[in-house]
């Protein structure tokens, strides 16, 4: 079969009359991921505020976007979407505020934990808000890419899944993550179980042990885990972030195997972090027959135009489903939970010798 692998979908539609956006939070995460993307979507942001008024300003000079002086003056923008680019322990504290029946996008992690996800997703139907979650890594480029091959039947059944991280993460780079108790899986991983989830649904169970490293101050950088989708799914994540040896054997590989074919994706991005590599993606169907999937951006920051675009599209009756609703995303997180106890439960133990 000749792939036509140039017109795999890449990108979500843009909304045709998207809203305003109004940010709340102005770190890191804005300048080097939502503004590049609402640019290079077109998406018009009527603002931003932060608690802290040099970050505030300093993205409102940046991008030439007005800096709101108090959040009460930038949830009073007419028909605005929020996006809510907060740590996870900041949500509950802002969600009451916003009007009833908002359409907001709130930075993943979706709380703290699943107990926090919980009183978010009850906050979010009392206020009747259409809330969506910022799992962003289900709209990069090579996941919608791999989505659609599957789509198309050009992997068949998909039974096969291998994702595997070896490399250096620069943890300086995220200093609130120092001190807190959960790290590796609520903040980094989880991006890589929503995306199991989009592709099989919530599994059954989670076998998973998550650990620090002797040469790292976060609590945890290196992680294993099985998901239950199935007695013919074999899925399987293993990341270490801990990789001190050079780039030469660096990988961030997915792997997405089916009866029909296979897609083998690396994630440049994560690659030489923060500068990165280019993505690349390959879908085979024989015996050494491979196809390059030429893609149109990476993980950061195109990704970033998707939940927005999808939130506003589904606001405007464009999309019929909003991907990453909280209703959803309150399941990704309990995978999340699950993992964690998982990690923190004795395994089998082997018998004594006799």
């Amino acid at each position: 079969m000749v792939l036509d692998v140039e017109s795999l979908r890449q990108e979500w539609p843009r909304p045709s009359n998207p809203r305003p956006i109004v940010i709340i939070g102005a770190g890191g995460i804005v300048d080097d991921a939502h503004m590049p993307a609402y640019r290079m979507a077109g998406l018009p942001v009527a603002g931003v505020f932060d608690l802290n008024p040099e970050r505030r300003d300093l993205i409102a000079r940046k991008w030439d976007i007005p800096a709101f002086a108090s959040l009460e003056a930038a949830l009073a923008v007419d028909g605005a979407v929020y996006d809510l680019a907060l740590p996870p322990a900041a949500h509950l504290q802002v969600l009451p505020a916003l009007p009833d029946g908002a359409a907001v996008l709130m930075q993943k992690p979706m709380g703290r934990d699943l107990a926090e996800a919980t009183r978010i997703l009850q906050l979010a139907r009392q206020k009747r808000l259409v809330a969506a979650v910022n799992f962003q890594l289900r709209f990069a480029p090579l996941v919608l890419a791999v989505a659609d091959a599957r789509a198309r039947g050009w992997l068949g059944d998909l039974i096969d899944v291998d994702l595997h991280l070896n490399l250096l993460t620069p943890w300086h780079l995220f200093p609130f993550l120092k001190g807190q108790e959960r790290v590796e899986i609520a903040v980094h991983s989880i991006h890589y179980l929503d995306m199991l989830r989009s592709f099989f649904g919530t599994p059954a169970g989670v076998y998973a042990r998550t650990m620090g490293h002797p040469k790292s101050d976060m609590a945890q950088t290196r992680t294993s885990a099985i998901f239950d989708f199935g007695p013919m799914i074999r899925a399987t994540m293993s990341v270490n972030h801990d990789h001190r040896f050079g780039r030469r054997f660096q990988d961030a590989t997915f792997k997405f195997e089916g009866t029909g074919g296979v897609a083998v994706a690396s994630m440049g991005g994560l690659l030489n972090y923060p500068a990165g590599e280019p993505d690349s993606l390959f879908i085979g169907q024989g015996d050494n027959v491979w196809d390059e999937v030429p893609l149109r951006g990476g993980w950061f920051p195109h990704a970033f135009r998707g939940p927005m675009s999808n939130l506003q599209r589904f606001v405007a009756g464009e999309d019929d489903t909003l991907v990453t609703a909280v209703e959803d995303a309150w399941e990704t997180m309990a995978l999340v939970e699950a993992a964690f106890t998982s990690s923190a439960a004795p395994m089998t133990p082997l018998e004594a010798k006799p």
